[in-house]
């Protein structure tokens, strides 16, 4: 049984702010920790040329853009060659695509990008790239959405006179990397105003600075790079308030009125309804837009998906957008036949862990985080998941909120080739003969830190409400606290007492129920329910059962016409 977890209600809302705020709102915004007038304003009124912050309070930004600066000068003279080094999720994607146009506007020259093949180098920068950048004459390396633990591979691009410039947001280690200038949130005293960006958001950052730097009359430019910043942020699953809630809802526009070929072809071969008429959530990106960026890099390379965001050809985009679109098929099928696989060992072998472990030289790397996602969503614990190679195991690591891996992974560092990540979810790359000490060790910290504790699938639930609440106004001020994600998530909602007037198995499979709710307070207020992959957890359903149940607000739209729709999270029969 999942457990609904209702967040405590704030009593005592200042006569101020319930004579402008319905107190509904008001209560999902205290969730979100926003309790002053001031912070309240802010988040609904947020404006892109009035909230973004200055670059140039953010540490080493001044030291980055002046060599940059130089390398542009020294570029325009015949004399040097810069690398953006990337990485090969849709955050490293979008972040090269977007410093790479940003530096062509700005006149560079002389500029590539590299981004390291997922499964024969693995993640961050190596000594076959270093190899690579030095023997094409590159002097200057910019580093985006990773570098901040590559230290022995700086030392090496210092030894052969390469400048390395790094901006990352993931965690930082206590030694960092003796770069020409480190731009990450997450080092001591950052300067960043707004600590949570993902890395195409501290790409952004320098993007910024350069055009203030370079030519500030061009910096409008940058609104229309605003597509790629939406991507990346919300592929990552960082945070949705503060800056990047500005960032994301103007990309969000950009993107329904995006020129770029490489999205134009995606949408038509992917059939997803985007345009000027039509602009996404963060829902649509998330789950058809960036999985297709993601598939690249994951089945094949990620070149294909960076090629095709930066490409001005809509016919070689075509080609591009179809590959990608079957890169993405086979990954859905791979995933799932691994999945079922490692349900079946977990069942057998791990039901009296709290550390799940499987390795299988077959799995292909570039999957492996989505696995492990899968399986600890599925069994609530954390998991790694590995393919095993000749000398070592690479892998991803998912977690439940209860453990935070990248801080158990540093415990294990000694055993460890390469590590990094977030709280959530981290890679690591582990020799052969330290496999059984790692797996033993991280057993023992993660049994620690759980004993005593009962784990069992949550749902957090904004607040209780009751369906005479639910009106067009009240979906509107919803709508206003868009978009949401990570930080800012949709408002989910509890409603007891609720009587089911009419019900329908519904889509292929006959796996969703559609309901029509009334509340039995009498109102004749009766609302339309979807409830997905519901039916198997609750076949018995009938009319006029009584229910109490936890869902969203949503606003469905068919052939022009407009309805409110409850969308179904979980439910109980009374």
């Amino acid at each position: 049984m999942t457990n609904w977890k209702i967040k405590e209600k704030k009593e005592n809302i200042s006569t101020e702010l319930l004579e402008k705020y319905n107190p509904i709102i008001l209560q999902l915004l205290q969730n979100r920790r926003l309790e002053k007038l001031e912070e309240i304003e802010k988040y609904f009124n947020f404006d892109y040329e009035k909230d973004l912050s200055d670059p140039f309070q953010i540490s080493g930004m001044k030291r980055a853009v002046e060599r940059i600066k130089t390398a542009r000068d020294n570029s325009l003279a015949g004399g040097e060659k810069i690398a953006i080094f990337g990485d090969y999720d849709a955050d490293g994607v979008s972040a090269s695509a977007l410093l790479y146009e940003t530096l062509l506007n700005l006149g560079f020259k002389d500029v590539i990008c590299y981004i390291p093949d997922r499964q024969l180098e693995g993640y961050g920068m190596n000594e076959k790239s270093i190899n690579y950048l030095f023997e094409n004459n590159v002097k200057l390396i910019i580093t985006v959405d990773c570098g901040i633990t590559n230290i022995k591979e700086v030392k090496e691009a210092n030894k052969r006179g390469i400048d390395v410039i790094i901006t990352d947001h993931h965690h930082a280690p206590e030694i960092l990397p003796e770069a020409y200038a480190i731009i990450n949130p997450n080092i001591p005293n950052s300067g960043f105003v707004f600590r949570e960006m993902a890395g195409v958001g501290v790409a952004f950052k320098l993007a910024q600075a350069l055009y203030k730097k370079i030519s500030p009359e061009k910096e409008d430019q940058l609104k229309w790079s605003l597509d790629l910043l939406a991507l990346g942020t919300i592929a990552d699953c960082v945070s949705l308030l503060g800056e990047n809630r500005t960032l994301v809802k103007y990309g969000l526009i950009v993107l329904s009125k995006t020129k770029r070929a490489g999205f134009l072809e995606i949408f038509k071969v992917g059939r997803i309804d985007i345009s000027e008429d039509k602009i996404p959530d963060t829902q649509k990106v998330a789950y058809q837009v960036a999985p297709r960026i993601n598939a690249a890099g994951r089945m094949d390379h990620a070149n294909v998906a960076y090629n095709l965001l930066i490409e001005k050809n809509p016919l070689l985009a075509r080609e591009m957008a179809l590959e990608v679109e079957s890169n993405n098929q086979k990954r859905q099928k791979i995933t799932a036949e691994i999945f079922r696989e490692i349900q079946v060992l977990v069942n057998n072998s791990f039901k009296d862990k709290k550390f799940i472990f499987a390795e299988n030289p077959n799995w292909p790397v570039g999957i492996l985080g989505l696995v492990a996602g899968k399986i600890t969503e599925e069994f609530q614990k954390p998991s790694v998941i590995l393919q095993r190679q000749e000398n070592e195991f690479v892998g991803s690591l998912r977690s439940i909120s209860e453990i935070n891996i990248i801080e158990m992974l540093g415990k294990c560092s000694d055993l460890l080739f390469r590590f990094g990540g977030h709280s959530q979810a981290a890679g690591v790359t582990i020799k052969q003969e330290n496999i059984e000490k790692f797996y033993e060790k991280m057993s023992l910290l993660i049994e620690k830190e759980l004993a005593g504790k009962e784990i069992m699938p949550a749902i957090k639930v904004d607040c209780e409400i009751t369906l005479d609440d639910i009106n067009w106004e009240f979906v509107s001020e919803l709508k206003k606290m868009e978009p949401f994600g990570n930080g800012n998530e949709e408002p989910v909602f509890l409603a007891k007492s609720v009587v089911i007037s009419d019900l329908k198995i519904v889509g292929n499979g006959s796996k969703h129920w559609k309901l029509s709710l009334m509340s039995d307070s009498g109102s004749p207020k009766i609302f339309d329910a979807i409830g997905f992959s519901l039916v198997e957890k609750f076949p018995d359903l009938k009319k006029d059962d009584k229910i109490e149940m936890v869902f969203n607000i949503q606003e469905d739209e068919w052939s022009g016409n407009k309805k409110i729709q409850l969308n179904l999270i979980d439910l109980r029969v009374d």
